[in-house]
């Protein structure tokens, strides 16, 4: 991006917004898709939102990173997630 302060979504951060927001999944539902704990995901989800509230209200750049993930070729299988790390089973 140009001169636009940037902020960082992890890509765990982007997968519980999918989960939570898109998918409308409960918060439990959610971190067991992730192989979580539910407060770990709660925690991931208020700073994804913190995050992207911030993108909007202050006009800054979304950039999404955070380790090597691989998008699932089964995605819209309920029992697969999205993303999986590199070396990870699918």
């Amino acid at each position: 991006m140009t001169d636009l302060d940037e902020v960082v979504l992890t890509v765990d951060e982007f997968e519980a917004i999918r989960l939570k927001d898109v998918d409308r999944l409960e918060q439990e539902q959610s971190a067991q898709r992730m192989n979580i704990s539910q407060p770990t995901f709660h925690r991931l989800y208020l700073e994804a939102r913190r995050k992207i509230a911030d993108v909007i209200v202050n006009g800054k750049a979304l950039k999404i990173e955070g380790g090597t993930y691989e998008i699932n070729p089964q995605q819209n299988s309920d029992r697969k997630r999205r993303f999986y790390r590199r070396g990870e089973q699918k």
